[in-house]
């Protein structure tokens, strides 16, 4: 593959057959070569064998059934406004799986997960380069994993839910969702970055409040900590977190990080 369409989108592209994280890759690059590494520079792979999800928990499948695509992110941005880049990415992987499952519902659940219903197929892992110069913000999508190549029941892929783009794709899958993201998130980053990097002039935050079907909901979450916090998810406020009114005392909190159970669909 020449990956022609989505070369044309990034500064700096590469896809390799086979590696262990691009994520890592990515920002060992960015920090032996910064010069070599501008803005919405581009990693992507078909066969990820280290991948990491939260908490450093692998992320693997299938050689060429996934797209992992890691993308250097370099925005003059203040540090409360970093926590919409991974939002930003989560927001642009949710449209461009929509796009391909127009009669789906297609949801991000805070802060770094796509789902089609109540199945996961995508997944955002950010990483802040050591310099604080960069962001790096990977994802990877299920592309066409069969039931059984899945590592969790609570998982889908573009084919099995019957995207109806791969019908003719011919092998071109990958090359098909890794373009498709790259124009919307880069769209995306472009208004972000436009407006000041605010996630409410640039239109960002309404938008993501709109796609997140956490809001609204039930839910556990799981602190960095490993404290828990049982609410009704609210909204998200300003510098990207989640509200929560506590259940029992409405008592809110805002959450920057931690692992989210959804517990009854939304109220």
């Amino acid at each position: 593959m020449q990956f022609h369409a989505a070369r044309s989108l990034a500064t700096n592209f590469d896809f390799v057959p086979v590696t262990g994280s691009t994520n890592t890759d990515l920002v060992a690059s960015a920090i032996a070569a910064p010069s070599e590494y501008p803005d919405f520079s581009v990693l992507a792979t078909g066969s990820q064998t280290a991948g990491r999800g939260r908490a450093g928990r692998d992320w693997v499948a299938p050689a060429g059934s996934s797209l992992a695509v890691s993308v250097l992110l370099r925005p003059t941005i203040q540090p409360e406004q970093l926590g919409w880049l991974p939002l930003l990415a989560g927001l642009a992987m949710a449209n461009t799986v929509a796009d391909f499952l127009p009669t789906a519902t297609v949801t991000l659940k805070w802060p770094n997960d796509v789902l089609v219903g109540e199945h996961k197929i995508s997944g955002v892992l950010s990483e802040l380069l050591p310099d604080l110069s960069g962001v790096v913000v990977g994802a990877g999508v299920n592309l066409t994993q069969s039931l059984n190549e899945l590592p969790i029941p609570t998982a889908t892929s573009l084919a099995i839910e019957e995207a109806s783009a791969f019908a003719d794709a011919k092998g071109q899958e990958l090359s098909l969702v890794l373009t498709a993201y790259l124009t919307e998130l880069k769209r995306l980053y472009t208004e972000f970055v436009a407006a000041g990097c605010d996630a409410t002039a640039s239109g960002l935050r309404d938008h993501i409040i709109a796609s997140c079907g956490t809001i609204g909901r039930l839910v556990r979450v799981i602190l960095p900590a490993q404290q828990e916090l049982i609410g009704k998810a609210l909204t998200i406020e300003n510098t990207g977190r989640l509200v929560i009114a506590t259940d029992g005392t409405g008592e809110l909190t805002a959450v920057a990080a931690g692992d989210i159970i959804h517990l009854r669909l939304a109220i």
